[in-house]
């Protein structure tokens, strides 16, 4: 089965769903809100957005409230600057992308109430706002030549186009890890720089001259691949696998062909790409900590932690992963180990909570169309 059939979060609003398990990329986008207001008031004042329509399109929306959310923060932010300038604002278009397996129909039943509360805080003669999909993989042509005005992604493009080829040494790891030869962490570097290079220039074709992107993606604070802030946590998933193998409930081999379609890059990597591309001038890089429990709010000390608030963290940061890894696991590996496995995986969990707390690295970008 191709990866662009199987690579999308958890459907529906269930205990196991991303819609219910996507706080950490809700912290996530709240704590780029100040780099969005920045962007998109900049954008302002160089008039891109007050006549027709503005075109948004939000790149790997997946499914839930936070999609609506990042609509939302867009249309305030420019009905702010409208104000602002004494200029009407503009009708909106919102592009929500996706691959076509991402549950699009949670989003869907969202709108009237969206729709609702846009007429309740902007009053009855707001602009009208039209929301569609758009399904297919962003590593393709998703939009007409020079067609949006604003590109947004979070917590997306650290997902690959495909599994990297020349990992068949990455042996009992389904990612990078200390153990992995250095082949592994090359081939993962040369298709994040492949996908990432052909993003920028597609978005290079869809987007208006002066046209801006906001980018949200995980990635790490050291050059080292193999570093810990390099979720570590997939070190933990891998370990859970490996006490399984033990048990004879997976296969040594279904371990070893097994390898996460995704790459997290450090800052320097991202601005090399963007200069080597040269579609888009880079106008802010960021970098922010997002706590993997998402009843965390000190992200800097574990000291005073109690016991109960530690089992809500190993169950919510069980979740977050379950949410977003199920379905590659089961289409690899088959349903009937998920539970199994993330049993162990909440285990191996609360024992690396004990000493540490998880914290997600992450890279907020703006960019600006030439």
């Amino acid at each position: 089965m191709t990866l662009i059939n199987v690579l999308h979060m958890n459907d529906g609003d269930g205990d196991s769903s991303y819609a219910t398990n996507s706080f950490l990329q809700e912290h996530a986008i709240r704590r780029a809100l100040p780099f969005l207001k920045r962007t998109i008031k900049g954008m302002a004042n160089h008039d891109v957005f007050y006549d027709g329509c503005f075109m948004i399109a939000d790149l790997g929306c997946s499914s839930g409230m936070n999609t609506l959310m990042v609509a939302s923060n867009i249309i305030d932010i420019v009905h702010e600057a409208c104000q602002e300038n004494n200029r009407k604002a503009p009708q909106f278009q919102v592009c929500l992308n996706d691959l076509f397996a991402n549950d699009f129909n949670t989003v869907f039943k969202l709108l009237p109430d969206f729709y609702e509360s846009l007429k309740k805080d902007k009053g009855e003669n707001i602009s009208p706002c039209f929301v569609s999909a758009v399904p297919g993989s962003f590593y393709g042509r998703l939009f007409p030549d020079r067609s949006l005005h604003f590109v947004h992604s979070s917590y997306s493009i650290q997902w690959l186009s495909q599994v990297p080829e020349g990992l068949e040494g990455n042996k009992l790891s389904i990612y990078i890890s200390k153990t992995s030869p250095s082949s592994v962490p090359q081939a993962y570097e040369k298709q994040f720089h492949t996908d990432f290079i052909r993003f920028l220039q597609l978005r290079s074709e869809e987007i208006v001259n002066g046209g801006h992107m906001v980018l949200t993606l995980p990635g790490r604070s050291k050059v080292d691949p193999t570093s810990d802030d390099c979720w570590s946590l997939w070190d933990l998933l891998t370990k859970s696998l490996l006490e399984m193998l033990k048990e004879e409930l997976v296969r040594e081999s279904d371990i070893n062909s097994f390898n996460l379609p995704f790459y997290l890059p450090c800052e320097d990597e991202l601005r090399n790409i963007i200069q080597d591309d040269g579609s888009f001038s880079l106008d802010n890089m960021n970098a922010y900590e997002v706590s993997w429990d998402p009843d965390d709010t000190d992200y800097t000390s574990i000291n005073g932690l109690k016991e109960p608030s530690k089992n809500i963290a190993k169950k919510n940061t069980a979740k977050v992963i379950r949410a977003i890894t199920e379905p590659l696991l089961s289409s690899h590996f088959g349903d009937s180990i998920i539970d199994v496995l993330f049993r162990k995986y909440e285990k191996h969990l609360a024992e690396h909570l004990a000493s540490k707390k998880t914290k997600q690295f992450t890279i907020v970008i703006s960019l600006t169309k030439k």
